[in-house]
């Protein structure tokens, strides 16, 4: 899983688990038709502020590398 790559960040990550689909309905990237998310990341700032989002073509995954030069910016 990719992001066990950011071991040790000072902070959560959330995965869209349970209850089925509310974050990914929260954030507007939930597919009813299909009953999952798109693949998408949100990098929140420490008041919630979505700072960085993007939503991947399907198949992808999230580079590492430019999530964490992402969050250095932030």
């Amino acid at each position: 899983m990719w992001a066990e790559q950011f071991k040790g960040v000072p902070f959560p990550l959330l995965s869209d688990y349970w209850p089925h689909g509310a974050v990914g309905r929260a954030y507007g990237v939930f597919n009813e038709e299909r009953g999952m998310d798109a693949r998408s990341v949100f990098l929140l700032d420490e008041r919630g502020v979505i700072r960085y989002s993007h939503v991947y073509v399907p198949g992808t995954i999230p580079e590492s590398r430019d999530l964490l030069v992402r969050l250095q910016a932030i």
